[in-house]
């Protein structure tokens, strides 16, 4: 068996080696005041395909002008796309929270500014089975394939934590084998019996429990309640240099996430249909008709030391982080959020 906590240890050494060779080769562009206000007016990002993520919402409203996103490529990827903005070749990353504290743990200078995804009763992590399949409860994990859109990411969190917290140990954890699958291929793999468990979010999860012959053992919003999962990240040195375009951006999505939860449904997904439709990426729309809720916990994205704290104290407690390396009120900023003035004291 593939020792994936050496492959990931090895992935992260070479990433910190390309993240500092790279961190003094970011845009001199950015450097230079642009329309007199804002330091550069175009920030690079990787999308995800089929989905609109809220900067993208925050360019088509209008709130983020005169800026504007370039898009560089697709990924399935949180720890990817935070790897993409560390190295400097794009501008800013997401990922779950968990991925974004190993990171800095490991010396990465970046910080979090902006939440952008997270779990609640219509939104959240569900692993599901075919509806014949011998799998009931976590002791039946055991020697069974649970496919997942990456390795190191939320559904490795949260599958090793309900594993744990239903009895198994570490050496029969090891036994489950989590492999990746892209979230467009998840459903049709579990149906084709190519994985055991197949872990669906978001709209693919409703698309796929609408298909019927399947169900579901657990989500996350059963262990943890809503929570914010997810941030959008930038390296220090971004921020430093473009403070004023760093602030439109996190203003702009902030405006955005409350635009999404305060708007119709019917609005909202008729929105991200024309978003998919106008950028021209040869994508389906079919998922964008399951969209429910922004699913981020708190007002604008605004962010809080739990929401990394948690995932801080599984890494100490699985034994790879140690105790007080990293502290979850290091790991973001709150300060260009519009809300912040809302919820702090």
């Amino acid at each position: 068996m593939v020792n994936i906590a050496k492959c990931r240890s090895i992935y992260i050494v070479g990433l910190l080696v390309s993240i500092f060779t790279l961190a003094g080769c970011q845009q001199d562009a950015s450097t230079t005041q642009a329309n007199g206000e804002y330091e550069t007016l175009t920030i690079r990002y990787q999308g995800n395909a089929g989905r609109v993520l809220f900067p993208e919402l925050a360019e088509d409203l209008g709130y983020l002008d005169p800026i504007k996103l370039e898009w560089v490529n697709n990924t399935i990827s949180g720890p990817q796309s935070i790897q993409t903005a560390a190295t400097g070749d794009t501008d800013f990353g997401w990922a779950f929270n968990g991925a974004i504290v190993q990171l800095k743990a490991n010396g990465a200078p970046i910080t979090s500014v902006i939440g952008y995804y997270g779990s609640d009763e219509e939104e959240f992590y569900g692993y599901y089975v075919l509806e014949d399949s011998p799998i009931k409860e976590a002791k039946d994990f055991i020697g069974k394939t649970v496919g997942m859109n990456t390795l190191g990411g939320h559904a490795e969190f949260i599958l090793k934590e309900y594993l744990k917290q239903n009895g198994l140990t570490d050496e029969e954890i090891e036994q489950v084998t989590m492999v990746v699958v892209p979230p467009v291929n998840t459903e049709q793999s579990l149906r084709e019996k190519q994985i055991d468990v197949a872990t669906l979010n978001g709209m693919s999860r409703d698309l796929a429990v609408e298909n019927g012959g399947i169900r579901p053992i657990f989500q996350d919003y059963e262990l943890f309640g809503s929570f914010t999962a997810g941030s959008l990240m930038m390296t220090e040195r971004f921020i430093q240099e473009n403070p004023n375009t760093v602030r439109k951006f996190v203003e702009g999505t902030a405006k955005a996430i409350e635009w999404a939860r305060d708007t119709p449904r019917e609005e909202v997904i008729a929105r991200f249909e024309k978003i998919i439709e106008e950028r021209d990426r040869q994508e389906d729309t079919e998922a964008i008709q399951y969209w429910k809720s922004a699913g981020v916990s708190e007002i604008g994205g605004h962010m809080k030391p739990d929401n990394f704290q948690l995932w801080i104290d599984w890494l100490v407690k699985n034994g790879e982080l140690e105790e007080g390396e990293v502290k979850g009120e290091d790991l973001f900023n709150n300060e260009f959020n519009p809300y912040k003035d809302e919820v702090e004291d």
